[in-house]
């Protein structure tokens, strides 16, 4: 999905088929590299404040946060991308 979001339209059809929630999940349950490639394909998803909106009320900003302080390097990185949009 990371690389789908990269386009425009593409964003907002991962929006509207519920792509949002399992990202979110998987930054809480999946493997360090699941969690990385959710969080750069929120962080992309995140360019579209609409996107935003989403990620927040699907409780994506605590898992996040706590990939701040626990994640790999690059889960680290990719999520502080995507607080910072």
């Amino acid at each position: 999905l990371g690389k789908l979001a990269v386009n425009s339209d593409n964003r907002v059809a991962i929006v509207r088929a519920g792509g949002i929630p399992p990202l979110v999940e998987l930054l809480g349950s999946g493997t360090d590299v699941a969690k990385e490639t959710a969080a750069a394909a929120l962080g992309k998803l995140a360019v579209n404040s609409d996107n935003r909106v989403a990620i927040v009320r699907a409780g994506g900003i605590p898992p996040l946060v706590e990939l701040l302080g626990s994640g790999t390097d690059v889960a680290k990185e990719t999520a502080a991308a995507a607080l910072g949009k």
